[in-house]
């Protein structure tokens, strides 16, 4: 007679994970090199804000019309990860992928060499999100460029349950023509600059409308 296996049968699974999705659009050499003479040439007349950076330039929410044709392009690519990662999400759940109005936000960042952003959530959002323009680095060298770090945002969980097995945080290297995606309630922030020219990036925040 087979003797059955101890706790033979039993379910196991892990609860509350965070999804993230990353892309990288392809032949967005030209894009690129519209969007950072744009901004550049934005930031050297207008002041910008003061939010999470420490150093750098940080424009006004919007729609990136001072980016132009260049901004409407990079608008439409992230609606579009917005709405490919909404219908996984659905779909991991076990519901039908349907159509969401979302309230777009978008602002370019600038950081010189040693600019960084402090640690954040974005309240208020979705799904928050980066496009990098220009890493301010040489591509051979594109190792040492500043990345995202987001962070477990159960702090608990980071601190006292198997710490070695569950990291707290995440980096993700950034490259130009890459998108990331994640829930607005993630705690992230930026490294500093380490490269030679500056960094430029788009981050945005994505509102389901109604909200929550």
């Amino acid at each position: 007679m087979q003797r059955r296996r101890p706790l033979e049968g039993t379910h196991y699974t892990n609860l509350f994970g965070s999804p993230l999705m990353a892309h990288k659009w392809e032949e967005s050499g030209a894009l690129n090199e519209d969007l950072r003479s744009r901004i550049l040439a934005f930031s050297e007349s207008n002041p910008g804000v003061s939010k999470t950076n420490v150093g750098g330039w940080h424009s006004e929410s919007g729609l990136l019309e001072f980016c132009g044709a260049a901004g409407g392009e990079l608008v439409r690519r992230i609606h579009a990860i917005c709405n490919e990662a909404t219908a996984r999400l659905l779909r991991e759940y076990g519901h039908k992928p349907q159509e969401f109005r979302w309230t777009l936000h978008a602002w370019a960042n600038v950081n010189a060499t040693g600019d960084f952003n402090r640690i954040h959530t974005h309240p208020g959002s979705t799904w928050s999100g980066t496009y990098y323009v220009d890493i301010g680095l040489d591509p051979s060298v594109a190792v040492n460029a500043a990345p995202l770090q987001i962070f477990d945002p159960c702090q608990g969980r980071a601190n006292t349950f198997f710490p070695p097995l569950a990291p707290s945080s995440f980096t993700i290297r950034p490259e130009e023509g890459l998108m990331v995606l994640f829930p607005s309630y993630l705690p992230h922030m930026v490294l500093p600059q380490q490269g030679p020219r500056p960094r430029i990036s788009v981050a945005f925040n994505l509102r389901r409308e109604p909200f929550p």
